[in-house]
């Protein structure tokens, strides 16, 4: 039976690939397992620094398997009372999102939910919560517009139409635009820089900047000092 996840492993970079091509990627909750056992997987391993997630065939993900609503658990499908929310927030390593083709709903919240985003030239992204009637679930309302602003996100979100990646690039939702057959060599190089530099005070930046994207500037910038001021006494640079 084919794995609706691969998982591969190059030096200090572990590759994830939703692996239902034939379902455009689309989530189930064998998906999910295999997803969150991965996540886990980068976050427990100590020679991996840097997570890829992309899709396999043409699709990024299409968002849930829709014929498995009744069917399959995915709010809980480990039945240890996880969600994405949970797994994601204990990666304490970067995840890069390749995003190589449609990437919607609840595949475009999993996109959100990556540190940043690389996108080939035939990727696109729509959210169609609001078309489809299902309840956000995976902070499509509040990672959306931290990404592109209130405005955009809620035409994005009101609309439920499909977004061009060069769009989504001049937005501020994607990193990088390249040509299909570069994606994964684009997100490759940019993972193997991110592998090479210090890897504890990549964590110490990590970690202050989403702190800071989660309250105000005075509160981020005060844990910026606060921070450099422990970094200047345990290094012996400041005796006080």
């Amino acid at each position: 039976m084919t794995p609706p996840v691969l998982f591969e492993r190059k030096d200090h970079i572990a590759i994830i690939t939703l692996n239902r091509p034939e379902k455009r990627n689309a989530i189930s909750q064998s998906l999910l397992i295999e997803l969150y056992n991965n996540l886990e997987k980068i976050s427990s391993d100590p020679e991996i620094r840097v997570g890829i997630i992309t899709g396999a065939g043409d699709t990024f993900c299409a968002g849930l398997d829709l014929s498995r609503l009744t069917t399959d658990n995915l709010m809980d499908p480990r039945g240890d009372g996880k969600d994405l929310f949970d797994i994601l927030k204990k990666v304490n390593k970067p995840i890069i999102g390749a995003i190589n083709g449609h990437a919607i709903t609840g595949g475009f919240e999993l996109a959100l939910n990556c540190d940043f985003l690389i996108a080939s030239e035939n990727a696109s992204f729509a959210d169609t919560h609001a078309k489809v009637g299902i309840h956000p679930g995976w902070g499509m309302t509040q990672l959306l517009q931290q990404a592109v602003g209130v405005r955009m996100a809620k035409q994005m979100s009101f609309t439920c139409t499909f977004y061009s990646a060069q769009k989504m690039l001049a937005a501020g939702l994607v990193n990088e635009v390249v040509p299909k057959e570069q994606l994964m060599k684009r997100c490759m190089e940019i993972a193997t820089d991110i592998a090479s530099v210090n890897q504890g005070m990549l964590g110490v930046v990590k970690t202050l900047i989403e702190q800071g994207s989660a309250g105000t500037f005075d509160q981020g910038l005060g844990l910026e000092r606060k921070g450099f001021t422990d970094f200047l006494r345990k290094s012996g640079i400041l005796n006080i």
